[in-house]
C-alpha cells in the first residue's frame, strides 16, 4: 500500500483538532434540520450522518480525481519541472498543515480564499436543499459541504496534484475523507469526552509533529528526484 494513504486516513483523523468547531456547526445544523420525531431516534438520525457523510467524502474524492488528472497530465505532457515544482509545493504546504494542526499557525487562510469563488456557486444550493428531511437530501448536502473552503482539506489537495495520476488523486483525497469519518459520527457521551480530549494541547502538538515529519520525507524525496 501507498504510504501516502494511512497518512492522509490520520491527517484526516486529526483534522477534528484544527476545525471541530466550524465542522461540528454543520453537522449540528444538519440534526436540528431533521424533524424532532426522526432526530429523537438514533437509529434514523445516524443514517441521515452516514448519508451526509457519504456525500462529502465522495466529493472530496471525486476532487481529487481532478486535481491528480491535472498532475498526470503534466507528467505526459513533458513539463516534468512543473511537476517537480508541485511536489515541493505540496511538501511545503503539508508544513503549513503540520503547524495548523499542531496549533502553531492559526488556520491557512491563504489557502482558503482560493476555493471562495466555487463556495459562493455552491452555498445557495445547499441551502436550497434545506430542511433535510430525506436521505438523498442528506447525501446531497454533504457533496455541496465537500467543497466548504478549508485549508486542511486544500492542503491535501495540492498533495493530490502531486500524485500524478487520477486514481491516485482520488484514492488520496478518499483516504482522507474517510479518516474525518469519526468525529463527525460518534455521537453523545463519546463525543463529548472525543471533544474535551482533542481540546488539549498534547494532542495537537503530537498530531502536528507527525505531519511535519512527513512532510520533511517529501522534502527529501522531492529533493532527490
Amino acid at each position: 500500500m501507498n504510504q501516502a494513504y494511512p497518512l492522509a486516513f490520520v491527517i484526516g483523523l486529526l483534522s477534528a483538532l484544527h476545525c471541530i468547531g466550524m465542522c461540528g456547526g454543520i453537522a449540528g445544523a444538519l440534526s436540528l434540520s431533521l424533524p424532532v420525531t426522526r432526530r429523537s431516534q438514533t437509529r434514523v438520525l445516524m443514517s441521515y450522518l452516514v448519508a451526509f457523510n457519504l456525500g462529502r467524502v465522495l466529493s472530496y474524492a471525486l476532487a481529487g480525481a481532478l486535481f491528480g488528472s491535472l498532475g498526470g497530465f503534466l507528467l505526459v505532457s513533458g513539463h516534468l519541472w512543473l511537476h517537480d515544482a508541485l511536489r515541493w509545493l505540496a511538501a511545503l504546504v503539508m508544513v503549513g498543515a503540520g503547524l495548523a494542526i499542531a496549533g502553531w499557525l492559526p488556520r491557512l487562510e491563504g489557502l482558503e480564499k482560493i476555493g471562495a469563488p466555487v463556495w459562493r456557486l455552491l452555498e445557495p444550493w445547499g441551502r436550497r436543499l434545506l430542511p433535510v428531511d430525506t436521505l438523498l437530501k442528506a447525501g446531497l448536502y454533504g457533496a455541496v459541504w465537500g467543497w466548504l473552503p478549508c485549508g486542511l482539506v486544500y492542503s491535501v489537495l495540492i498533495w493530490s496534484l502531486a500524485s500524478g495520476s487520477m486514481s491516485a488523486g482520488a484514492q488520496l483525497m478518499l483516504a482522507f475523507g474517510l479518516g474525518t469519518l469519526p468525529n463527525l459520527l460518534l455521537m453523545g457521551a463519546l463525543a463529548a469526552r472525543l471533544g474535551s480530549f482533542v481540546r488539549q494541547p498534547w494532542p495537537r502538538r503530537v498530531a502536528g509533529g507527525l505531519v511535519l515529519v512527513w512532510s520533511v520525507v517529501m522534502l527529501a524525496r522531492a529533493f532527490s528526484a
